[in-house]
């Protein structure tokens, strides 16, 4: 994908894309972006079956929202998104969406806030599509803390309910992920470990995909048993 250059995806795509996080629904892969213009960022949505060519299908958001993700599945007749819009009263909370046709949102509500004296206490964001799993939906998020030194982001993650997403069971206390390796530490944007996809084997391991320091791209495994019961055995307010 490079941004669109004619029609109004172009208007708000002009100064370029980044961070897609691929959602498989049916036999359609749907893929959410950051489309950033003299406007601000808002979230696209493509769609594509071969991953040779996209179908642009929406602008989802309003300006000011980025990490969108989208649950693979519907809950009732609508589908679900996890999101982080900025405001100046709760700045860079997790909130939860639905709609019947993944153009038109509404109901929304926030899931997730920063915990104040935290490792994530500056902002969170979704990172990868939400994984379905025997105990809920494992989501994986990034969390931010601020020091003199500039911003530190690490993973974290969250077990949402299989029937009801907007309910949260647990939030792992601790983060899963932090830069440590010389290639988080020192890049583009140093200290940061940042992830937009996860895939789940059958094996009941998935393999995390993180970009390191804004520099290269990093891969690692986890057991989901463990990062669900990490979510529910450590668990901090939501």
């Amino acid at each position: 994908m490079v941004p669109a250059d004619h029609g109004v995806f172009a208007e708000y795509e002009e100064y370029g894309i980044e961070d897609p996080r691929i959602c498989r629904i049916g036999e359609e892969f749907f893929i959410t972006y950051s489309a950033y213009s003299r406007h601000g960022v808002r979230i696209g949505l493509v769609k594509t079956a071969d991953f040779k060519s996209v179908e642009r299908v929406a602008i989802m958001t309003q300006a000011d929202c980025r990490n969108l993700v989208l649950f693979p599945k519907k809950f009732g007749d609508r589908f679900a998104r996890l999101d982080r819009p900025h405001t100046q009263i709760a700045p860079w909370s997790i909130w939860i969406s639905y709609s019947p046709d993944l153009i038109h949102w509404g109901d929304s509500r926030v899931v997730m806030k920063p915990a104040p004296y935290h490792w994530d206490q500056m902002k969170i964001g979704p990172g990868a599509t939400p994984i379905e799993t025997e105990k809920g939906w494992l989501s994986l998020y990034h969390g931010v803390f601020q020091t003199m030194d500039g911003a530190i982001y690490r993973l974290g993650c969250a077990l949402h309910d299989s029937d009801d997403p907007a309910k949260i069971l647990g939030i792992a206390d601790d983060w899963i992920l932090q830069p440590e390796d010389p290639w988080e530490v020192t890049g583009y944007v140093h200290n940061v470990v940042f992830t937009c996809g996860a895939i789940p084997e059958d094996d009941g391991t998935v393999k995390i995909y993180w970009g390191g320091a804004d520099t290269v791209l990093c891969a690692g495994t986890a057991e989901i048993e463990t990062l669900c019961a990490l979510c529910v055995s450590s668990s901090r307010a939501p």
